[in-house]
């Protein structure tokens, strides 16, 4: 029988905040975290804003010795796992580190990084590389830190699956603990790829939006008029925990795990096939291996990034869902913060989770112009109050890589509640 996983302590980092309350605050008014871009000058590029994460000061979380060897999705890792751990009250001891595991991922890595020390090659030479340069930009480097920092001695890992990494990487640990390899998984993903090569990357491959002069506007999932995505950074980890392991250490619990699909569209790079006929897949396969009935989903936080494959998702969800397609609610959190990318499943993750323990669905902003091939409940512009018993939060990403995670709410003895 496989053990039940429950959700513990979470811990986030967004283009609207440092730390989940500060940003669930912001997304429960419909505020947008999208500005111009800072970080370099971007006059000459076709897209010139971007999620950026302000007022965020590494030293609050990182030795000052350490922050120099890191590049910055490590350091936005390190603080939500800091966040995370903090919130779950999770102590790591001798006794039980061999069973406490960590698997953080990342879509780029260190571009940053990259990029300025290839700079600083062209201009000074090769011995002015940092000894630390490769570390600094290896995915797998977020779970190494983590790890070494808390005496984390359990399965080791890294997820890149572009757009679908956080929801694999969360996926895949509560996997991990099902199968009795960990107690305890430390699991999320992180991203920080704004940067000229990263939104000149985008920008050649015309994925992201234009509306230059309406930041807070821009990015607007299901709307008729969306031309593409807006590149958010940040990062969002949470602790599973096998639910016994939980109960005997007075853990609070936020909501139980209980369904997790993944496959391929095996089509293309960048489109999804016509129908969303991988996204159908996944979905199904989440369901599957939750037991519950499709109508037993009160919400679901799409993976919408404000493209043409909007429409796509919204064809997938009523082929899953059929008629109860409509009375679902089904929002995009990314009309808020943009697409984190990597880190995108791990927010989202985190936004599903917290519609299920506080009662609110986050809303889709900037939603003013219907689609007639999106034509779902989208929750336009304003958040709203409801019992969410099962959330479901998906993730597609380049390469055709898809993944579904479902929670469920959990009451104070353990059970879990029906729908």
């Amino acid at each position: 029988m496989n053990r039940r996983v429950v959700i513990t302590g979470m811990g986030m980092i967004t283009p609207l905040g440092i730390g989940m309350e500060k940003t669930w605050n912001a997304i429960c008014m419909g505020e947008s975290g999208i500005g111009y871009i800072t970080r370099f000058d971007s006059k000459d590029f076709p897209t010139r804003i971007a999620g950026e994460i302000k007022d965020f000061n590494p030293s609050d979380y990182i030795d000052r010795k350490e922050i120099k060897k890191m590049d910055t999705f490590i350091h936005y890792a390190l603080a939500c796992a800091v966040m995370s751990i903090d919130d779950s009250g999770l102590k790591i001891t001798d006794e039980n580190a061999d069973r406490v595991g960590v698997l953080i991922g990342a879509g780029l890595g260190g571009l940053p990084s990259i990029e300025r020390y290839h700079e600083i090659y062209l201009k000074e030479g090769v011995r002015k590389i940092s000894p630390f340069f490769i570390p600094m930009l290896i995915p797998n480097m977020a779970s190494g830190h983590i790890s070494i920092r808390f005496g984390a001695k359990g399965p080791n890992s890294c997820v890149v699956t572009a757009c679908a990494t956080g929801t694999h990487a969360i996926g895949d640990a509560y996997k991990i603990i099902q199968r009795d390899d960990a107690d305890v998984m430390i699991a999320g993903g992180t991203e920080s790829v704004i940067t000229p090569l990263g939104i000149g990357g985008f920008c050649a491959a015309r994925a992201l939006s234009t509306r230059n002069d309406e930041p807070q506007r821009a990015s607007r999932p299901f709307d008729k008029d969306r031309d593409g995505f807006v590149v958010g950074e940040g990062a969002g980890i949470v602790i599973l925990e096998e639910m016994e392991f939980a109960l005997r250490r007075g853990a609070k619990i936020y909501a139980e795990v209980i369904g997790y699909g993944m496959g391929s569209d095996a089509y293309h790079i960048t489109s999804p096939p016509p129908g969303g006929d991988g996204a159908v897949r996944c979905m199904k396969m989440a369901l599957k291996s939750s037991g519950i009935l499709p109508e037993e989903v009160d919400y679901i936080n799409a993976h919408a990034t404000s493209t043409f494959a909007d429409s796509l998702e919204t064809t997938a969800i009523k082929t899953v869902f059929n008629e109860h397609a409509y009375k679902l609610a089904v929002s995009s959190t990314k009309s808020m913060i943009g697409h984190l990318l990597g880190a995108a499943g791990g927010v989202e993750a985190i936004f599903s989770i917290l519609a299920i323990d506080r009662g609110i669905i986050p809303p889709t902003i900037n939603y003013e112009n219907p689609d007639p091939e999106c034509d779902l409940d989208y929750v336009p512009n304003k958040s709203r109050k409801r019992d969410v018993k099962v959330a479901m939060s998906n993730s597609f990403g380049f390469g055709g890589t898809n993944a579904t995670i479902i929670f469920r709410k959990y009451n104070d003895k353990g059970k879990e509640v029906k729908s």
